[in-house]
């Protein structure tokens, strides 16, 4: 029989690999408007061609080699997509780092095992549509004469054994002794020395079926990392769909509020002279802050339903009063400031949230404010009347007091525009969080809610009570509150998905190790179903924590998925022993994660310290595995 040649065979898998690389990219391509084009398609094509000339070279050398080792051809071919694999696993590595990434990561692990699949995949189809050839190259030819020579050397000896065995026959019919113990001492040696013959060979086949299995093991788990990319991704867009919800009621309700103020703005001229010595009169304004502020805010929160999720939303009721004493700089003329053109303002950020009119009283005077600001300095949007301002209120002192009805979402928050300010919130929500550049002075929170307490003066703010020139980036200097919904089932669920390489990977070493010593091997079909168990447990977890809480979710996806493994590994094993190792330690892995996530300071030092306990319990369980498969007992541990 002529064999192909190993260029010829290598060049025609590589071109198979190649087109199918090359039309699968087609294929995607197309469902993206943005990236379909014709000279796209070319362009891939090319550099897949371009790209993979270095994995020719390589199967030529792996091909080469093959060929040349004793085994039957389904075994070169099971070490040609083992080659196969390593190639493409190197061509994962390389994508990171042509990415940029050099850390082994969870993302990282990820990106190298969706690369190393989609070619690997390449490959594997490549194979199966070459296999006749890929057959008939890997063929020994030598095969038959070896076994014919195996047979002489078989025969042989037993050729000899069955003429002493006939001598001792005839010498026992002539009842010779002596002659009986002469040809005892001849065969024994002969049958003692054949039987090791055979084992050497036979332990070195399980042993390199152990390490095949070991191989395929590991390159499961990589792959059982690929669904959880897509369940990491859906996990992002089960968040960003809940924050959707939330900002479509927020718009209809109102947004986040930032209260600021009271403040006055007063305009005033100013006259200066240009360089082609004509006079300009410009009018500027001067910004004067309150004197002394006291506020009191009284915060009701309420959950409005939409679809599943819940939205978050709170009315207020914000009592502020305190006074004004109008200083006016060194540097102004008193008779250039417009007085009556005086207003005060309060900045709000969405109107949407006033409920009923706001009326001001400033120096014993009502009056109603309306949109609208006479300056951007510090805030875009507001609210100001105006108000009676005349030179003879320099240095005197105007008190102030207003009541604002307030609704928002989540948020609320204030500017300490005053030289000395004192802030009070109240609220029956039992979950806030204090935010902004500034933390209470004094604050109790209770299941009954809380309560907390903003103190400012002269010396925590960088800024005079009045403000000329000057650009507020109130952003800086905002506190106030966010009220938490405890609805953080996304990010424990992302933390959960993070770690299913721990699960994934301890679980498939235990069944690995309980196959070994119980001889009783498992099927790579059967490692899937028990991977997609494992994968399927997340979005479980996904899916129930959106109607229950995050606890009780997990604690029934955790269940839901030990029981069906441990069935499965009681139908599989015959018995509840085993079944009951994998249900143990199924549970242990699962709350372990689970206090990971739950911990934040913490989870480093608890999480390295139980990895090195699973690792020593896993060495410890392994110590009487017969890796090598030493002894005759292990030689019938089928393959794979």
């Amino acid at each position: 029989m002529n064999q192909p040649l190993t260029i010829e065979i290598v060049g025609k898998h590589w071109l198979y690999t190649w087109a199918i690389l090359a039309v699968g990219i087609a294929l995607f391509s197309m469902t993206s408007i943005s990236y379909f084009s014709i000279e796209f398609i070319l362009l891939c094509g090319i550099c897949c061609c371009i790209g993979s000339l270095p994995a020719l070279f390589a199967l030529f050398i792996i091909f080469k080699y093959i060929k040349n080792i004793s085994a039957s051809t389904s075994s070169k071919i099971k070490y040609a997509l083992l080659g196969q694999f390593a190639i493409c696993f190197l061509y994962g590595l390389f994508g990171i780092i042509i990415d940029g990434n050099t850390f082994l990561t969870i993302k990282n692990l990820q990106v190298i095992s969706i690369i190393t699949g989609v070619l690997f995949a390449c490959n594997a189809i490549a194979t199966f549509i070459n296999l006749s050839s890929l057959k008939q190259y890997f063929e020994n030819e030598g095969s038959y004469v070896l076994l014919e020579n195996s047979i002489d050397e078989v025969s042989e000896p037993y050729n000899k054994i069955k003429q002493l065995q006939e001598s001792i026959v005839a010498a026992e019919e002539e009842n010779e002794q002596p002659i009986l113990n002469n040809l005892s001492n001849k065969i024994n040696p002969i049958m003692q020395n054949q039987t090791p013959n055979f084992i050497p060979a036979i332990s070195i086949s399980q042993h390199t079926k152990t390490v095949i299995k070991a191989v395929i093991t590991g390159v499961l788990i990589l792959v059982m990392l690929i669904p959880t990319a897509f369940i990491m991704s859906l996990v992002s867009e089960r968040e960003q769909r809940q924050k959707d919800v939330v900002t479509e009621v927020s718009d209809k309700w109102a947004k986040a509020q930032t209260v600021t103020g009271p403040y006055l703005v007063v305009p005033y001229k100013e006259t200066y002279i240009t360089d082609d010595n004509k006079t300009v009169v410009k009018t500027k304004n001067i910004v004067l802050l309150p004197e002394n502020l006291f506020t009191d805010g009284q915060i009701q929160t309420e959950e409005r339903p939409r679809s599943i999720y819940k939205v978050l939303l709170y009315k207020s009721d914000i009592t502020t009063k305190g006074n004004f004493k109008v200083k006016i700089p060194t540097d102004i003329i008193k008779e250039n400031i417009v007085f009556k053109e005086a207003k005060l303002c309060i900045g709000i950020n969405d109107f949407k949230g006033i409920e009923g009119p706001i009326t001001i009283r400033f120096n014993g005077t009502d009056a109603d404010l309306t949109p609208g600001l006479p300056t951007k300095e510090i805030d875009e949007t507001g609210l100001s009347t105006s108000v009676d301002l005349n030179a003879e209120n320099i240095d005197s002192s105007l008190a102030f007091s207003y009541q604002i009805k307030l609704r928002g979402s989540e948020q609320l928050s204030f500017v300490p525009l005053s030289g000395n300010s004192h802030f009070t919130l109240h609220s029956t929500w039992p979950n806030p969080s204090f935010d902004g550049n500034t933390l209470p002075s004094d604050r109790s929170v209770s299941e009954k809610g809380f309560a907390a307490t903003w103190n400012f003066n002269k010396a925590n703010l960088p800024f005079n009570t009045f403000l000329k020139d000057f650009t507020l980036q109130k952003a800086n200097f905002s506190f106030g509150v966010t009220m938490l919904q405890p609805a953080d089932q996304y990010a424990k669920t992302m933390r959960s998905v993070k770690y299913a390489i721990l699960i994934i990977g301890l679980t498939f070493s235990l069944f690995f190790i309980v196959e070994l010593m119980q001889k009783k091997p498992v099927h790579p079909v059967q490692y899937v179903l028990v991977g997609l168990a494992l994968v399927i447990f997340y979005t479980l977890l996904l899916s129930i924590s959106e109607y229950i809480q995050f606890d009780y979710a997990y604690l029934i996806s955790a269940l839901a998925t030990v029981l069906l493994i441990t069935l499965y590994a009681k139908s599989h094993f015959k018995n509840w022993k085993s079944a009951s190792v994998f249900g143990g330690v199924l549970s242990g892995l699962y709350i372990f994660t689970f206090v990971l996530i739950s911990l934040e300071d913490t989870s480093l030092l608890i999480g390295s310290i139980g990895l090195f306990i699973v690792l020593a319990i896993v060495m410890y369980a392994s110590r009487k595995v017969n890796w090598y498969n030493t002894s005759t007992e292990n030689s019938s541990f089928p393959t794979t």
